[in-house]
């Protein structure tokens, strides 16, 4: 997918989140205000329409608290997915660094093994030089098929 493709693709779910939150506020602010307006042209007396009002009011707020606890749990529940994919990172950045560490290891104890046998300083250098791609190539492998999997 295209940088261009991403940002479209992002801008899409935010506005979908804007209208769905929009369409939630206004469905409350009409709900209050059309209930409110009931209440007041309601042909009841004083106390029947201070409790219908007392009642409304209740119930709004036992929404807020539950809207709420949603919320925390939400919350809670994200904080929990970004410290997990956090290890995960993590545990796949030591992994491969330890591999790279152990490659460059046994690279060095076999130039050191070639160098004790007086090879010839070019052919060891072109030996170096290859050693290092080829590690260097492994590591990007790895790299990208595990930053894929995450």
């Amino acid at each position: 997918m295209t940088n261009q493709q991403n940002q479209n693709q992002h801008n899409n779910d935010e506005n979908q989140n804007i209208n769905s939150k929009d369409f939630l506020i206004g469905s409350l602010i009409g709900g209050i205000v059309g209930a409110s307006l009931a209440l007041i042209f309601a042909p009841k007396s004083g106390k029947e329409l201070r409790y219908d009002i007392n009642q409304g009011a209740n119930y709004v707020k036992d929404r807020a608290n539950e809207w709420k606890d949603v919320a925390y749990e939400k919350g809670t529940e994200w904080t929990g997915y970004a410290k997990e994919q956090s290890n995960q990172l993590g545990q796949v950045v030591s992994e491969k660094s330890q591999n790279l560490t152990n490659k460059l290891k046994d690279t060095k104890t076999t130039i050191q093994d070639k160098m004790k046998g007086q090879q010839d300083p070019e052919e060891a250098a072109e030996e170096v030089a290859k050693a290092i791609d080829e590690a260097a190539k492994s590591f990007d492998e790895t790299n990208d098929d595990n930053v894929t999997n995450i």
